[in-house]
């Protein structure tokens, strides 16, 4: 299957941005689902760095065609010479596809794990981030959910292990084109097409819409990550310079640095410090917490008890497990 060599080319160069080991032998593992996306990153893979991919479907048993399509997959790769195997996972009930999600990705990493692959790469593209952006835009999401896909994370649940989407900035139409020009049909997986779905409303209504810039909302949802970054490192300095643990409570010295009325620094460090103690947080639930205890008031939520002290002239934010309910 002969592909353009600049397309294999600009490919090899955003692969090696997110995973410079072409040419150490250090395997790749591709998650491979039969559209037309992960196809096109299969093909370029292998002509990119041949002999260093491996591939795997996982087939979620949800559709009587999905073990077809997997086996569809397979002999792609068989004729390509790339190693493939097929993953058969169980889909708990409740949100499809948040399971459905959380199924396949544990499943990859137990095969990751089984082959001693440290890297698995997926085909999100510009469209699906600017679908990201958009979906969680309209959400209300805070920094970190504009920030949407990322190019390097970890695997969700096993983030000891690395997920690369090297074909992040390549539209939908770009990777189609390549599957098309090597002869392959792609399969068609007819919950793209169900309208129960957010992301499948998205689409079409950005398909049916010529003025909005795919691109450039990829670009912002791209800045918006670093700008992420660099509140956590801020939220990092912070916790070094006025966080202190002892006696089972972490204790803050909120307003040493002078962050009057911030409404991003604290709450974030507050979802940190539940993290720590062993609770959860959302960012929403941080804010309230942060300005409640601006204003003075104790309170307990989702298992810490918070309340604002004055110790010595200082106002300091102290956290703590609440004492267990006695019954009975």
């Amino acid at each position: 299957m002969n592909l353009d060599p600049l397309l294999v080319e600009r490919f090899r160069e955003d692969l090696e941005a997110v995973w410079p080991f072409s040419g150490t032998g250090e395997k790749l593992l591709l998650a491979v689902s039969g559209g037309p996306d992960s196809l096109a990153m299969l093909l370029l893979a292998h002509a990119a760095i041949p002999g260093q991919v491996e591939a795997a479907t996982v087939d979620h048993r949800l559709r009587a065609a999905a073990a077809r399509e997997a086996a569809y997959v397979a002999g792609i790769c068989e004729r390509l010479g790339v190693r493939h195997k097929v993953l058969e996972v169980d889909v708990a009930e409740g949100n499809l596809q948040a399971e459905a999600r959380s199924a396949r990705y544990d499943a990859l990493a137990g095969w990751m794990e089984e082959r001693e692959i440290s890297t698995m790469a997926t085909a999100h593209q510009l469209d699906d981030q600017a679908e990201t952006f958009l979906m969680r835009l309209n959400r209300g999401s805070g920094l970190g959910g504009l920030a949407g896909i990322r190019k390097l994370t970890g695997v969700p649940g096993h983030e000891y292990l690395r997920l690369i989407r090297p074909v992040l900035g390549w539209r939908r139409s770009e990777l189609q084109a390549v599957v098309d020009v090597a002869g392959i049909e792609a399969v068609t997986d007819p919950s793209n097409e169900d309208d129960q779905f957010d992301r499948v409303r998205m689409r079409k209504a950005l398909a049916s819409v010529d003025w909005l810039d795919i691109p450039a909302i990829a670009r912002s949802a791209e800045l918006l990550a670093h700008a992420d970054a660099s509140l956590d490192w801020v939220v990092s300095r912070e916790w070094m310079e006025c966080v202190s643990q002892g006696d089972g409570a972490i204790t803050y010295r909120a307003l040493k640095t002078g962050l009057g009325g911030d409404r991003v620094i604290r709450p974030a460090l507050l979802v940190r410090i539940f993290r720590v103690l062993g609770a959860t947080l959302d960012l929403s639930a941080a804010g309230a917490l942060a300005a409640n205890l601006e204003s003075g008031k104790a309170g307990n939520v989702a298992g810490i008890h918070a309340e604002a002290v004055d110790v010595a002239g200082e106002r300091l934010w102290q956290f703590r497990p609440e004492n267990p309910r006695r019954t009975g």
